[in-house]
């Protein structure tokens, strides 16, 4: 049997987000400290832990199958490879920041300016949409560091919480793109290879779910069960199950992590009572 070859970055948050996904989708990676490959002991993977930045062309050369990978690296460096399920963790922006002293009013104000970045393909692009020249100076690492020594008159560079802007004197007055991790796949995969990355996908994708979501129960007079449904998004319908006391059921459901306090209150309103949410561990449908 063919093994599925998948590159994470080799350190760093993205990478413990990255390995922990995979966990969390039943598959054991058998990794010891300062591996650079390490094979899953229970489906057909191996696991190659690369620099961030060569992981685009590892896709494109076919080394690799499959790759978690920030889709700001793929603008950058990888135009054409496909993109299979966006991940929803490691969420950044590519931004310009300038010297907190700088009088910032448009993007025109960037003009013939200086900028330092990691990422020369994309500033360009960016610039070229506004007609505008720009001074790239690419530099790798502590790019945010250039203004203060002179390098730069601006910089490109990845945006988190903004308190590494902070800390250098910069603020951020452009975000490029807003990027998160990926599930990106080489153009070169053989048909047998695709079917272990559709297995995988499918994993993915119910871990996906259960954490955008929670199980909600809760207790309902039977006269309220109707105006219940009407409020509580359902799978396919609500499940009721009659309690000892007569006149009232327990209804379960599955509702949306992000809007479930929102719920919550209209539910209390129509008389539910004793509410239950709970998180879910996978969810398949």
């Amino acid at each position: 049997m063919s093994t599925l070859k998948i590159a994470i970055q080799k350190s760093g948050r993205l990478n413990e987000d990255s390995i922990q996904i995979l966990k969390d989708c039943g598959i054991s990676i058998n990794n010891g400290i300062d591996q650079l490959k390490a094979e899953a002991s229970n489906f057909p993977l191996e696991v190659l832990y690369l620099r961030n930045s060569d992981i685009p062309q590892y896709l494109i050369d076919g080394v690799v199958d499959l790759a978690i990978v920030g889709d700001n690296l793929l603008v950058e460096k990888g135009k054409g490879i496909e993109v299979v399920q966006k991940l929803g963790f490691s969420k950044c922006k590519v931004s310009v920041a300038v010297p907190k002293t700088f009088e910032y009013n448009s993007v025109q104000d960037l003009a013939n300016l200086r900028i330092a970045t990691s990422y020369p393909n994309t500033v360009t692009e960016y610039f070229n949409k506004f007609g505008l020249t720009v001074d790239i100076h690419q530099i790798s690492g502590s790019v945010e560091i250039a203004p203060n020594i002179g390098l730069a008159d601006a910089i490109v560079d990845i945006v988190s919480s903004g308190s590494t802007l902070f800390k250098n004197n910069l603020k951020e007055v452009e975000v490029i793109l807003k990027s998160e991790a990926v599930l990106a796949v080489s153009p070169k995969v053989s048909p047998e290879i695709q079917k272990h990355i559709d297995t995988l996908k499918f994993r993915i994708q119910a871990v996906l779910r259960a954490r955008n979501s929670k199980y909600i129960l809760m207790n309902v007079p039977n006269d309220k069960i109707e105006a219940v449904g009407k409020i509580l998004p359902v799978l396919r319908s609500l499940t009721v199950l009659p309690l000892a006391q007569e006149g009232w059921s327990s209804v379960h459901s599955v509702i949306d992590k992000d809007t479930f306090w929102d719920v919550i209150d209209q539910l209390k309103e129509v008389g539910a009572e004793g509410i239950l949410v709970c998180p879910i561990e996978k969810m398949v449908l």
